[in-house]
């Protein structure tokens, strides 16, 4: 197990681990408390078990690699971690070519149980009311949700779909799924937790395709693209659209976060930020991040407690590159977590 001190940090806090060393230079862990910090969820490459966790301090001090493996006697995590989702002090690591989720302590990350009936590709994942709902879509194949309980973690049921699943939020205790993927699509349908069934007609978004949906304060958040012209629509947690907010002259916007009362957004390489309350569309970036390409573009993305975290995968074919912004844009540092860094999670 390796725990790398960062330099480029404004302050120098106590470290959070405890390690032990033998005098052969291999390193043995007693058990390490990975909370008040960021989990970096490592995508690996395709058709490759070295999907993996990063964990960084909150200050920056101090960060480990592979915490998932170092944790459980050095057992590959699987094929493409999608996402990481937490419900109670359970992480819940859902890995999209291995078609399982794994169930591990948050704070620990030992194994505590996996998931694997009823997983096809899975994608994304939400917990409302006791339960856990999973997409699912295969290229050319199924499409659905599938339920699990939260306590015994058994399956419950599958909600079918004709159309696209693919990301999926709680809000006001409803379910919502996203009906788009890669750009395109422009519906959200509203999942009942009571019933778990759908309710209603899908919502449909009036301009653009669907980029990304996320969920602030018990409201469902929608960032589409145009060619010209991007939205933001706000969904109430009855399912209602509520506000629509033109971003004029952004084409292509995408990789929507909350944080502050604030939009945080991107297009291609340009990271922009406006009010939540705001009549006017920003006229400059607050960041120009690397620019990796069509495809792999500020791959990972996340604004969290007034930080901006982003990742450069250079083409899968090393480390990802991490650097993390204040909320103004002012550059904090950098460092390297695993291959395909995709996501930051508060933990």
């Amino acid at each position: 197990m390796k725990i790398t001190k960062l330099l480029q940090i404004l302050f120098a806090f106590a470290l959070l681990f405890n390690i032990s060393c033998s005098s052969d230079s291999s390193e043995t862990a007693q058990e390490m408390f990975y909370g008040n910090g960021i989990l970096i969820a490592n995508e690996g490459n395709f058709g490759t078990p070295n999907a993996d966790v990063t964990y960084v301090t909150s200050n920056f001090s101090a960060k480990q690699d592979k915490i998932f493996s170092a944790n459980n006697n050095g057992e590959n995590l699987g094929d493409v971690l999608q996402t990481i989702g937490f419900n109670g002090n359970g992480a819940y690591l859902l890995l999209n070519n291995s078609n399982k989720i794994q169930v591990v302590d948050r704070y620990t990350f030992k194994k505590a149980a996996e998931i694997t009936e009823q997983l096809k590709s899975p994608r994304y994942m939400a917990f409302a009311k006791n339960y856990i709902y999973v997409t699912n879509d295969t290229y050319n194949g199924d499409k659905y949700v599938s339920v699990y309980n939260a306590n015994t973690l058994a399956f419950v049921k599958k909600i079918m779909f004709t159309n696209t699943v693919e990301r999926i939020v709680e809000a006001g205790g409803n379910i919502f799924v996203q009906n788009a993927n890669y750009g395109f699509g422009n519906t959200i349908t509203k999942i009942n937790t009571t019933t778990n069934e759908i309710d209603g007609q899908p919502i449909a978004l009036a301009s653009g395709n669907i980029n990304k949906t996320i969920s602030n304060n018990t409201s469902v958040y929608v960032i589409t693209s145009g060619t010209t012209d991007s939205y933001i629509y706000q969904i109430s947690s009855a399912g209602n659209i509520v506000k629509t907010t033109t971003l004029t002259g952004i084409a292509d916007a995408t990789n929507l976060e909350i944080d502050g009362g604030k939009f945080y957004f991107s297009s291609a390489n340009k990271i922009y930020a406006m009010d939540m309350t705001a009549t006017t569309t920003p006229t400059a970036p607050i960041i120009t991040a690397v620019d990796g390409g069509q495809y792999y573009t500020l791959y990972g993305f996340s604004v969290l407690n007034g930080r901006i975290y982003t990742s450069d995968v250079k083409n899968f074919t090393q480390d990802s590159e991490i650097t993390v912004y204040t909320t103004s844009g002012s550059k904090i540092g950098s460092f390297t977590a695993g291959k395909g860094a995709n996501g930051f999670y508060l933990n």
